[in-house]
């Protein structure tokens, strides 16, 4: 395994929307992400990976860019952005860009063009179809509800949309599509980005035909023919080829869908196509048949299962991508752990095992600080597409408003959303003007002030984990081992790496729960724990607190 400067960083995702406002627009901006890179710094981050901060008119929050190569006016200016990189790299902070490329905005000039006839030249840039009858040209259903086709009445086609209508999906068949793309990425690398986030990246491959599901009436899913399409691995070995191959940088695709097998293809080394994915594997955990919106009671088994599948099976070839939220999911201490009593003690521990696996660690803004979910009193105060969609539809079906937005509160992604909390000022310091979403009203007790400062605060347990990360090469690089597969409440590995081994023992229930540690481990001495141990030594018989986490390390040297 070649040891590699993006396996050893720890990744911050900022939501440039909620981070931080420094003109009062109630719109956080790049000059107020600048006015807080003290504070990465302090917390020891290698890398921020900056959501779409392009111009766009923000039916999906930036993800529907129509300028690749401009900022977003609530955002700023390109030289703000130029002042913010140069601020991070002057601290050592790498930034990663987000890369859109599935689809663009409706307003981006290449669809403007291409909707105007069918003989212009930019026609062939998006995937338009004559329909069936009247009917649209499949029975896909859009990841945002309804069809996944949009008629235009001007040339009489529909083009394909798997996101929101205003999401045209690019045509990647055309070469002149990729040559843009690439030309685009090489533009931004040239002033100074050292890697991209790939939105939704293996959709960009469709198979030809686009075939529908089946012949029952109703919208569904096709993922078959657009996840890990037929020239996806092609697109990506040309885009390393052309780009990537030419400078020193991080890619992680955003791959729903992909298999260990998938995996391996995407982030394999001698296959030139990605550093790693993002899996969502571990995020469905607690989906039933895969709709995000019907939970189902998570149990401990299963999620030990896919985080030993994906630690084993990318053990030898490509590499893991470690994540428990993003702006897209609910908040990791609400859903894993308990954002209740022991809140500070289950951040702690989910944030010690998110350190301790093999792979590069992702942390979303707040995570550090234990941010939890927000429960709106009414979809009014909602903002997200995806919920207000779910919410509408599911309304007109009977559902009532209650179960909605209960769905909403434990589902919903602006719990991810809401802004940073800074302080326990109005607004949680975010802005002092009117927050285009409201603030989680824990913000009085929840806040990176309060945070910094203590020194037993999960801030600062976070800030000691990335040192530990930083110093002992078997937290990155170490062989992973399960103990203990069929327990329910106990998470325990091992890491093992040349001289060194870590043993890792976490309690994922909210009783006391005793382990009896294997003789072979009695001679390993405490590196971290989210309780105060008075012994360093290793005992045979560990009582282990709600959530407690204990790492454990020798060395053999």
């Amino acid at each position: 395994m070649k040891r590699q400067w993006w396996k050893e960083a720890v990744v911050y995702q900022i939501y440039p929307r909620s981070f931080n406002d420094s003109n009062g627009d109630g719109i956080g901006d790049l000059n107020g992400i600048t006015e807080k890179l003290d504070y990465l710094a302090e917390l020891g981050v290698d890398v921020v990976w900056l959501s779409p901060c392009y111009q766009s008119p923000n039916d999906d929050n930036g993800y529907d860019i129509s300028d690749y190569r401009a900022i977003m006016k609530e955002f700023g200016t390109l030289e703000d952005w130029q002042r913010m990189i140069q601020e991070m790299h002057k601290r050592g902070i790498k930034l990663l860009m987000d890369l859109v490329v599935n689809h663009t905005s409706d307003e981006h000039q290449w669809f403007i063009e291409s909707r105007k006839d069918k003989n212009n030249p930019y026609r062939d840039y998006y995937i338009w179809r004559s329909g069936e009858k009247g009917e649209e040209p499949n029975d896909w259903v859009s990841y945002f509800s309804g069809s996944t086709w949009e008629y235009d009445e001007d040339t009489e086609e529909y083009y394909l949309h798997l996101f929101s209508r205003k999401q045209p999906d690019l045509n990647w068949e055309n070469e002149k599509v990729r040559q843009e793309v690439y030309d685009m990425m090489i533009w931004w690398l040239e002033q100074g980005v050292d890697g991209f986030r790939m939105d939704v990246i293996n959709m960009i491959s469709k198979v030809p035909e686009l075939p529908s599901v089946s012949q029952e009436k109703g919208y569904k899913f096709g993922g078959q023919y657009f996840l890990n399409g037929p020239k996806v691995h092609d697109y990506l070995r040309e885009m390393n080829e052309v780009v990537l191959s030419k400078y020193d940088t991080l890619t992680v695709g955003e791959t729903p869908g992909v298999t260990v097998e998938d995996a391996k293809l995407y982030s394999g080394e001698d296959r030139h196509e990605l550093n790693m994915v993002f899996q969502f594997e571990l995020m469905g955990v607690d989906h039933q048949k895969g709709n995000k919106w019907d939970y189902k009671e998570w149990c401990l088994t299963d999620f030990k299962a896919i985080i030993r599948k994906w630690q084993l099976g990318l053990a030898d070839e490509g590499w893991n991508s470690l994540y428990l939220n993003n702006h897209d999911q609910p908040r990791q201490v609400s859903r894993f752990g308990n954002d209740k009593e022991y809140r500070v003690e289950s951040a702690k521990m989910l944030a010690t095992m998110l350190h301790t696996l093999k792979g590069t660690p992702y942390i979303y803004q707040g995570e550090e600080i234990g941010m939890t979910n927000v429960a709106f009193k009414n979809i009014n105060e909602y903002q997200d597409i995806e919920s207000i969609n779910m919410y509408n539809e599911a309304s007109k079906q009977g559902t009532s408003e209650e179960e909605l937005l209960a769905k909403i509160h434990q589902r919903g992604r602006d719990n991810a959303r809401t802004p940073m909390q800074w302080d326990d000022s109005e607004h949680a310091g975010f802005t002092t003007g009117q927050p285009w979403i409201k603030v989680n009203p824990n913000y009085e007790q929840i806040n990176a002030m309060k945070s910094v400062g203590d020194k037993n605060s999960i801030f600062n347990y976070y800030k000691q984990l990335i040192q530990l990360r930083k110093k002992y090469p078997v937290f990155v690089y170490g062989e992973f081992m399960e103990l203990l597969e069929e327990s329910e409440e106990l998470f325990v590995y091992t890491r093992t790496f040349n001289d060194q081994d870590l043993l890792v023992i976490l309690n994922f229930c909210e009783k006391s729960i005793d382990f009896c540690v294997d003789d072979k481990y009695l001679d390993h001495k405490l590196l971290i724990s989210n309780y105060e141990r008075n012994k360093l030594s290793i005992q045979s018989k560990l009582s282990l607190r709600p959530y407690e986490a204990t790492v454990y390390y020798k060395s053999n040297n």
